[in-house]
């Protein structure tokens, strides 16, 4: 996707005071690359549920953007806000069964869009669904998303250099890990 022609089309609606239209362009063209991102952490009911707020997030607060960030890096912090209420549900503290792990899903998802289907590369995603969901939310918004640097910053609410050192930390460990499993020399 030319993101920096998405963001000009709607800086330039929201300019003119077009932002119902502004608001339907983010909507239509970046929601479903938000519905991926949340199926990466919930099932797809509450996927579903996450892109519901962000839709509405997105409806009321466009016109009060500010362009300090990218269009992007916004629209996945509103993401992230919308994830993060799913999350907070009362229903998720109780104990429960989940109908599948978050290893499972994550290498379904990977498997089902053909990016991985060696076993090597299973287990190098059953790996990464071993890290902490913080760090996956990292990988997922820099690596599977393509996210710049200052964009997954204003996702995270950090800096730049923080999200870089802590991607960096990140990486290291996940290597380690690869090589104690004998996934990589």
């Amino acid at each position: 996707m030319d993101w920096k022609a998405l963001e000009a089309g709607v800086r330039t609606q929201v300019d003119r005071g077009e932002h119902d239209s502004a608001a339907t362009l983010v909507i239509e063209r970046m929601g479903p690359d938000l519905h991926e991102f949340f199926q990466r952490s919930v099932d797809d009911d509450e996927a579903g549920d996450a892109l519901s707020i962000w839709r509405e997030a997105v409806w009321k607060d466009l016109r009060n953007f500010r362009w300090e960030c990218s269009l992007r890096g916004w629209a996945y912090r509103l993401g992230r806000h919308s994830l993060n209420r799913i999350l907070r549900r009362p229903h998720r503290h109780r104990e429960h069964t989940l109908p599948s792990s978050a290893a499972s899903r994550l290498a379904a998802s990977i498997g089902a869009s053909g990016a991985m289907t060696s076993e090597r590369h299973q287990a190098l995603a059953q790996l990464r669904a071993t890290l902490e969901p913080e760090d996956q939310e990292l990988l997922t918004l820099r690596v599977d998303r393509e996210l710049e640097w200052e964009e997954v910053s204003v996702v995270l609410d950090s800096t730049s250099v923080a999200v870089r050192k802590r991607f960096e930390r990140l990486t290291r460990r996940l290597e380690q890990m690869a090589r104690e499993r004998g996934l990589i020399d």
